[in-house]
């Protein structure tokens, strides 16, 4: 039971925004996606590419897309396409999404934006240059749960921040042809799952700079990794990521004056639990959302933010500019790095 009131989430209205016309790049994620636009907001996928006619094809007549489009190419000068949601693996990310830009159209990448720091800045500076808004989909961002934890850190309800927590980890597939365990499809568990704690704890302590990284290597991918960053004001992030441990998927935040922790999975529609004092007077607030029967229709909120920033021009989002992208780019790069050296 709460003892004491938690403030209520900010969201965007999905009637409060355009429809606007997407155009996906991939079949993968972009799966639970489109359903999740289509099920919880006034977007609409309206054509589709990938690199499996059959599967393409097949995609398109579940969700009730339109039009299939043979290339790339064709898909980011479609003058019915609005906005490019690129879908595809990392190493692709880079490539289609300066195709998409140059073409016009605003993008949405998936997480991570691109394999490193320098890509991703040429691909935000180019959105700027052509005056589209580039995000990169990192969801978590943009659900009720953070803007919850967005007020409960301005009211100062759990005192000035000290330090963060969070790790997101699973047992990968125990197959070695799998993407996730190839080089060449940018696995590892830093690209895939370690980018969420760390845009979560940037997020909340600001710019991190990397103290250490520690971790094991398998198939020339990074298959775990520890690391201690450090924040704004003397704060710090211990963060933790696996393809071979399934970890608690929680995240921290550790105040003057108690503590808010986001339940798992944190990086999707879950909950938070407020604790104000500590454990001899303790107080505790808990929302929960319970809005989805399935975790990833809470997709549909990151489409809703980027259509209204369309609609107010911006070229970046207000909850993850540009060039905090790059930065966590950055610790993901120095921390492969370190991780690559620690296992050798």
């Amino acid at each position: 039971m709460s003892t004491f009131p938690l403030p209520q989430p900010q969201i965007i209205p999905v009637d409060s925004v355009p429809s606007l016309r997407w155009g996906v790049i991939g079949t993968g994620i972009a799966d639970r996606f489109v359903h999740a636009i289509h099920a919880h907001t006034a977007q609409r996928a309206v054509a589709v590419t990938a690199r499996d006619p059959e599967k393409t094809a097949r995609f398109a007549e579940e969700h009730g897309i339109g039009t299939v489009l043979p290339s790339v190419d064709d898909l980011v000068h479609s003058p019915e396409v609005d906005v490019v949601y690129v879908a595809t693996p990392h190493p692709l990310h880079h490539e289609q999404a300066l195709a998409a830009i140059a073409a016009g159209k605003h993008v949405l990448i998936e997480k991570p934006i691109a394999m490193s720091a320098d890509e991703a800045r040429a691909i935000l500076d180019a959105g700027r240059a052509a005056g589209v808004l580039v995000m990169e989909a990192m969801w978590t961002r943009y659900l009720p749960q953070s803007s919850i934890l967005r007020q409960v850190i301005a009211d100062g309800i759990i005192g000035d921040v000290r330090t963060v927590i969070a790790d997101f980890g699973f047992l990968a597939p125990d197959d070695l042809a799998h993407r996730l365990w190839a080089p060449e499809l940018g696995g590892g568990a830093l690209l895939d799952a370690g980018v969420y704690p760390i845009s979560f704890a940037s997020s909340v302590i600001g710019p991190l700079s990397l103290v250490s990284a520690i971790g094991t290597v398998a198939n020339d991918v990074d298959s775990s990794a520890t690391m201690l960053a450090s924040g704004a004001n003397g704060t710090g992030a211990l963060l933790t990521t696996s393809l071979i441990a399934a970890l608690p998927v929680e995240a921290q935040v550790i105040g003057s004056a108690g503590r808010a922790t986001v339940l798992s999975p944190f990086f999707g529609p879950s909950g938070i639990r407020v604790t104000k004092g500590g454990f001899e007077s303790e107080e505790v607030a808990e929302w929960r959302d319970e809005s989805f029967d399935a975790i990833h229709d809470g997709l549909g909120f990151q489409a809703t933010a980027f259509a209204s920033y369309v609609a107010e021009g911006r070229l970046e989002s207000p909850l993850h500019g540009h060039d905090e992208i790059v930065q966590i780019m950055r610790v993901i790069d120095e921390a492969r790095a370190l991780v690559a050296a620690s296992a050798r």
